[in-house]
């Protein structure tokens, strides 16, 4: 397996191309804007090695870059279930509270429910909701990976004041995630790649929310 991160947009979120190695399909997290070196990767895997177009939520700087990709791509667009009417919707999107511009996106063409599976090549993808941020965040894991959304950063957490969040639902999120068996890989929305085992022990937000909520 490989994966590639690319920051995107104004909050520089992280983008990540999943490549299952024995088989060179591929799937797209969180495409939150289309810039030159996002395309560059898409180029350089393929256009069409693309399975799936995958959102950890629907807030605009995850999900800005999803028309554009979807065209170069062809690859259908996934969300959990949940937050899918957020993609058409500003308010919940955040488009109009951050810049003013009220935007709505494309309909997302698949919707995933908790503990769904797919598959990217022969690489077996668990969803897991999980959410707190938003009403439908949710975490990608597979082998060993975790792609976390803005669910969990590192030693730290999303913010859950925003339409649709909750800390009270971010706690038992986060205590699912640290619940898993063993360590994983951790690719959050923002910020930099670190470990379950790491965050189990060293994130505030992490003890904060379990002995609050």
């Amino acid at each position: 397996m490989k994966v590639t991160g690319i920051q995107v947009g104004e909050l520089e979120t992280n983008c990540y191309i999943y490549r299952d190695e024995s088989t060179g399909r591929c799937a797209i997290i969180d495409p939150g804007e289309m810039n030159d070196r996002l395309r560059a990767a898409i180029e350089e895997a393929g256009r069409a090695s693309f399975d799936y177009i995958l959102l950890t939520h629907c807030h605009f700087d995850h999900v800005g870059g999803v028309s554009e990709v979807r065209e170069l791509t062809g690859a259908p667009v996934a969300i959990q279930k949940h937050d899918a009417a957020g993609l058409r919707d500003s308010g919940i999107n955040l488009s109009g509270y951050f810049f003013g511009q009220r935007t709505i996106y494309p309909p997302a063409d698949l919707t995933f429910d908790d503990g769904e599976t797919f598959y990217v090549g022969e690489t077996k993808f668990t969803v897991m909701h999980t959410p707190g941020h938003t009403v439908g965040s949710c975490c990608y894991i597979t082998e060993g990976l975790i792609f976390s959304g803005d669910t969990l950063f590192r030693e730290s957490a999303g913010r859950t004041d925003f339409p649709g969040g909750s800390a009270s639902e971010m706690s038992r999120s986060l205590q699912r995630l640290m619940a898993l068996e063993g360590d994983y890989i951790v690719y959050p929305g923002h910020e930099g790649v670190t470990t379950l085992s790491r965050e189990r022990v060293s994130n505030p937000y992490v003890r904060w929310f379990g002995q609050n909520h």
